[in-house]
């Protein structure tokens, strides 16, 4: 089963909250969590606090087992940019853009990961093989002789 969490309207940039999630996003749930602690960067709370919301949603909702978790996706998209101006010499105004972002993450139970990961694999496997036993296995010795054998219809 799939447990999302997602955080909305973040007044952060969205490049710098993805620099977070990527830091972690290939890690278990407690090496995400001890990475997450270690990182100096404010994106850090946000992500943290999404990942522990889909874990109590899991654990409260769903009667899972923290151990029986594993990060699948952690997304990060760009939300409403808020547009302000700075007032500067000469009665002009520079632009001040403030971007936010949309924080999702998906945990996965370990089965249903295991379960999506092994058919895939069987099935290249399967493919493999048909596709060895199709071709025909030729010896140098045979080729040679084929080789030898057109060069004599030819005369």
């Amino acid at each position: 089963m799939t447990i999302r969490a997602t955080q909305k309207y973040t007044r952060q940039t969205p490049r710098k909250v993805r620099l977070v999630a990527n830091a972690v996003r290939k890690l278990t749930l407690e090496e995400a969590f001890r990475q997450l602690s270690v990182i100096e960067r404010k994106a850090t709370e946000v992500v943290s606090k999404v990942m522990k919301q889909a874990v109590a949603d899991a654990v409260n909702n769903h009667g899972y087992q923290v151990s029986d978790l594993v990060l699948d996706s952690i997304i990060v998209n760009e939300g409403p940019r808020y547009k302000r101006f700075n007032a500067v010499s000469r009665g002009r105004a520079h632009n001040i853009i403030k971007r936010t972002c949309h924080v999702s993450v998906v945990l996965k139970t370990k089965d249903e990961a295991a379960a999506v990961k092994k058919p895939k694999v069987a099935l290249e496997a399967a493919k493999i093989e048909e596709k060895v036993a199709a071709a025909p296995v030729k010896t140098a010795v045979a080729v040679k002789k084929s080789k030898i054998e057109k060069v004599k219809s030819k005369e």
